[in-house]
C-alpha cells in the first residue's frame, strides 16, 4: 500500500512540482495551499508524512503548523522546506519536532532521500510502540501427531492466506494465541506485527480508547491524541483475546468495523477508514453467552466464519511423550543446563495426569524438573497431585489399624475393588493393557470385574470391553 505525503505550500507551482515529482515514486498525494486547508487535511485523512513549507506569508505561519502536527499527529514527520532558511531557522524547526530541514531550490534526489528516511523512521517508531506494548514470547504452535493437531494445521493453512475473520475458541493454556500468531504469520499480512488486546485484561472504562485510540481532550487526562489498536494493526491484524469478556457496548462498535471498516476515536467525530483483519479467541462457550444475554448473536457470526477449536491436552494424550521430550530439551539448552533425560515410565504416567492448564500446565512441570532434578533420569514429580499408584494408596487412607479390623474377605474384596478400578483408570478401561499390567489374561480380567460388581460405565474409555 502506497504511503500518503501531504504538501502543505502557498506556492501553486512548488506543490505540481512535489506532486508530480512523488507521484512518479508511486506515492499518494494531497495539497494544502494554506495553515487552515492543511488542519482541513489532517482531519479528513492522516498522512503518513507532510512536507512543510515554512513561509506562507509569514515565518511564524509554518512553525504553526509544525507546532500543531507535533501536539495532535505526532507520529506524522514532517520535512521543512523553506526558501528563507538559515541555520538558526533550521535548528529552530529541528527542536520543534521536524524531521529534516531542506533549503530550496530543491533537490529532487535529496528531497526523495529524505522522504524515505522518514517514512522508515515512521515505520520503526510505529513498530517499537507495537512491540512494547507487548509481553515478550517466544512461543510457537506446538503440533504433535495426534489426528486432532494435524486437522487443526490443516485448517490454519486453508484460513491463513484469506482475510476472512476467524473464532478460536478452547481451554486457558491450550495455545489459542499461539494458533492466531500462525494464523498472522502465514497470511498475506505476516510482513507486519500482529496487534493484541486481552479483552479480559482492560478495565471496561478504558477498552474503547484501546481499541478506537482517543483525541486530545476526550477525557481528563487525555492531553493528546492516542492512536488505539484498530490504526496500529491497519493492513494487518488484530487479534482480539478472551472477546466474551468485552462488553455490549464495545462489541456493537465492533461489529460496525467488521462490516464498514471503519471507526470514530473517542471524543472525535471524523472517521477512519482502515483496513483490519479480526482473529478473536475465547474461553468461554459464546453460544451460551449469547443465551445469557451476554453476548451479541450477530457478532458471533460476523467473527465465526471460520471456527477453529484448539483440543485440550487430555485429548491428545499421544502428544505428550513428545511434547515433554521437546520441552526438556529446550529447557536444557536454554538455561545451559547438564544432560536430563524422562524416563519411560514417567512419560506414561504423563499422559493420565489432567493436565487442567493443558500446553502451559506442561511446559512448566518439564522445565520445574529439569531445574530441580539432581538426578540424570528424571523419574516422578513430587508435585504430582495424583501420582501413579495414588488410587492403591488411597486404599488406607483410614489407616493401617482400621483395615486391620475388617474381615479378611471384605479387607480382599475391597483392595480387589480399589484395585481393579485404579488400574482400569490409569488405562482408561482398556481391558487388553490393564492385564498387561497387571499380570493377568484378558479373560480372567473380565470374571474378576464380574465378580466384584464393576459396572461398564465405571472402566472409563468404552474402547476394549467384553464381548
Amino acid at each position: 500500500m502506497s504511503e500518503t505525503i501531504l504538501i502543505v505550500d502557498d506556492e501553486r507551482d512548488i506543490r505540481a512540482t512535489l506532486g508530480g515529482l512523488l507521484a512518479d515514486e508511486a506515492y499518494l498525494v494531497a495539497q494544502a495551499s494554506s495553515p487552515s486547508e492543511a488542519y482541513e487535511r489532517l482531519e479528513e485523512n492522516a498522512p503518513d508524512l507532510i512536507i512543510l513549507d515554512l513561509w506562507m506569508g509569514t515565518e511564524d505561519a509554518g512553525f504553526d503548523v509544525l507546532g500543531r502536527v507535533h501536539e495532535d499527529f505526532p507520529q506524522i514527520p514532517v520535512v521543512i522546506i523553506s526558501g528563507h532558511g538559515n541555520v538558526e531557522t533550521a535548528v529552530r524547526a529541528v527542536k520543534n519536532g521536524a524531521f529534516d530541514f531542506i533549503e530550496k531550490p530543491l533537490s529532487a534526489d535529496k528531497l526523495l532521500l529524505t522522504v524515505r528516511r522518514a517514512l522508515d523512521f515512521k515505520k520503526l517508531a510505529s513498530e517499537n510502540l507495537i512491540l512494547k506494548s507487548r509481553a515478550p514470547k517466544e512461543e510457537k504452535l506446538y503440533v504433535g501427531s495426534s489426528k486432532s493437531m494435524l486437522a487443526l494445521m490443516t485448517t490454519i493453512r486453508m484460513v491463513a492466506p484469506t482475510p476472512v475473520s476467524v473464532l478460536i475458541t478452547g481451554e486457558n493454556g491450550v495455545g489459542k494465541e499461539v494458533v492466531a500468531q500462525t494464523i498472522h504469520s502465514l497470511s498475506p499480512r505476516g510482513d507486519r506485527p500482529m496487534i493484541e488486546l486481552n479483552c479480559a485484561a482492560i478495565p471496561e472504562e478504558l477498552v474503547e480508547s484501546e481499541l478506537f485510540g482517543h483525541e486530545r481532550g476526550a477525557f481528563t487526562g487525555a492531553d493528546r491524541r492516542r492512536l488505539g489498536r484498530f490504526d496500529l494493526a491497519n493492513h494487518s491484524t488484530l487479534f482480539l483475546d478472551e472477546i466474551g469478556d468485552m462488553s455490549l457496548k464495545t462489541q456493537a462498535k465492533i461489529l460496525r468495523i467488521l462490516q464498514e471498516q471503519k471507526f470514530e476515536r473517542v471524543g472525535g467525530t471524523r472517521t477512519v477508514n482502515v483496513d483490519v483483519r479480526i482473529i478473536a479467541a475465547s474461553n468461554k462457550d459464546l453460544t451460551q453467552e449469547i443465551e445469557e444475554g451476554r453476548f451479541r448473536k450477530d457478532l458471533y457470526y460476523r467473527l465465526n466464519v471460520v471456527p477453529v477449536p484448539v483440543p485440550p491436552l487430555r485429548d491428545r494424550k499421544e502428544d505428550i511423550p513428545g511434547l515433554a521430550n521437546l520441552f526438556l530439551n529446550e529447557c536444557l539448552s536454554s538455561n545451559n543446563l547438564a544432560h536430563k533425560a524422562l524416563a519411560p515410565s514417567f512419560l506414561e504416567s504423563l499422559k493420565h495426569r489432567p493436565w487442567p492448564g493443558n500446553i502451559r500446565e506442561l511446559k512448566n512441570t518439564i522445565e520445574r524438573l529439569a531445574i530441580t532434578t539432581s538426578d540424570q533420569i528424571i523419574a516422578s514429580d513430587p508435585q504430582d497431585p495424583n501420582p501413579p499408584g495414588n488410587g492403591l494408596r488411597a486404599i488406607g487412607a483410614e489407616g493401617s489399624e482400621a483395615w486391620l479390623l475388617k474381615p479378611y474377605r471384605e479387607a480382599k474384596s475391597e483392595f480387589e475393588r480399589m484395585y481393579f478400578l485404579a488400574q482400569l483408570e490409569a488405562h482408561d478401561g482398556n481391558i487388553t493393557k490393564t492385564a498387561e499390567t497387571v499380570g493377568l489374561d484378558r479373560t480372567t480380567i473380565h470374571k474378576k470385574l464380574h465378580e466384584l460388581d464393576i459396572k461398564e460405565e465405571a472402566r472409563g474409555s468404552p474402547g476394549d470391553k467384553p464381548n
